[in-house]
């Protein structure tokens, strides 16, 4: 009687435990922290193979992998994910490629107004800039409004008055506008609305997140905003929970989009609320905000974002996204176009 009672016992064991293996292994989630990871995008939207030339596709990909590279060698070296996310960032704010920084769209009186925002997931610190006109690398001011102020938020003027009290280098809003740009702001110079639904439409804004080798997360934002935009239009990426959000307890994030749509649904924080609460990965979360949330709003967009195991989320519901990330101990990966 006991030899069967023993018996029955270890059958239940074992079938418990082969269970149990069996669920682990059809996860593919890691849990086992990375050393070091970075992942960025370069904007998404109306992206699909055929639109770019050879050429082109391939100036994206060297510009994509050069900002992984430098921020691949910041994290390396023990520097901070911040310090990482700020450069990956300022490489792309100085490439006319994406519509941050130089190469900005212009808003309706033909100037570029940038927005940015950079957060730290280790304290939740966090600075975002709007509407600046003369501010070479917005992610910087962002991150000094972070770290040498009390403030979350500035805006325009008062915006470039901070920048000048650490010297922060500014330029002449020529600096941004590239021919390209000016050309597509003739064309919609007689339209009566921002270019929100143009059938070539690309939200080239830039982000990063990154995981440093102390397990802190930070992620970045930085947009010239939408083209036709009326002056002072901020969209979400200098808003914390809409654009830009990092915490170390699940994930940090960078969005490009719809801007208004990615505020009204705090996407960003969103998606951290969804793992902290409902026990969601990342990718769970984040498809479930992009793919079905936003999809059913017919707004159209993207985020990028790494957990705090260096799990690496890339989601959005447009026909392509510049996108790009690399772990420790391996090379970068690059995509434009759908999987």
């Amino acid at each position: 009687m006991i030899k069967t009672i023993l018996q029955i016992t270890i059958l239940f064991i074992t079938l418990f435990v082969s269970g149990c293996v069996k669920e682990i292994k059809n996860n593919d989630i890691k849990t086992d922290k990375v050393n070091f990871a970075l992942v960025l995008h370069g904007g998404a939207g109306f992206i699909y193979e055929g639109r770019y030339s050879k050429e082109e596709e391939e100036q994206y990909i060297y510009k994509i992998n050069e900002a992984l590279n430098l921020g691949y060698e910041i994290l390396e070296n023990n520097g901070s994910a911040v310090d990482a996310v700020e450069t990956v960032i300022r490489v792309l704010e100085d490439s006319p490629l994406f519509n941050a920084g130089k190469g900005a769209v212009l808003n309706d009186e033909g100037n570029a107004e940038l927005d940015a925002s950079i957060m730290s997931g280790k304290d939740l610190s966090a600075g975002g800039v709007a509407s600046l006109k003369h501010i070479k690398n917005p992610i910087t001011l962002a991150r000094f409004v972070m770290e040498h102020s009390p403030h979350v938020l500035m805006f325009g003027d008062g915006a470039e008055k901070f920048a000048d009290e650490f010297g922060l280098e500014k330029v002449d809003n020529s600096y941004f506008k590239t021919d390209r740009m000016l050309d597509e702001y003739n064309n919609l110079k007689n339209k009566d609305k921002a270019s929100l639904e143009h059938k070539n439409k690309k939200y080239g804004t830039v982000g990063c997140a990154a995981l440093d080798k102390n397990g802190n997360l930070a992620a970045g934002t930085s947009t010239g905003g939408m083209m036709g935009k009326k002056y002072g239009r901020v969209g979400d990426s200098p808003i914390i929970g809409a654009g830009t959000y990092a915490n170390n307890k699940t994930c940090a994030l960078s969005a490009t989009g719809h801007g208004e749509f990615f505020i009204r649904n705090v996407v960003t924080h969103d998606i951290s609320a969804l793992m902290e609460y409902k026990g969601l990965t990342i990718k769970e979360a984040a498809d479930q905000v992009i793919n079905k949330k936003l999809k059913t709003q017919n707004a159209l967009g993207g985020v990028i974002g790494l957990d705090k195991y260096g799990n690496v989320a890339m989601s959005y519901n447009t026909q392509g996204m510049f996108r790009g990330y690399r772990i420790s101990g391996a090379e970068p990966v690059v995509k434009l176009y759908k999987d």
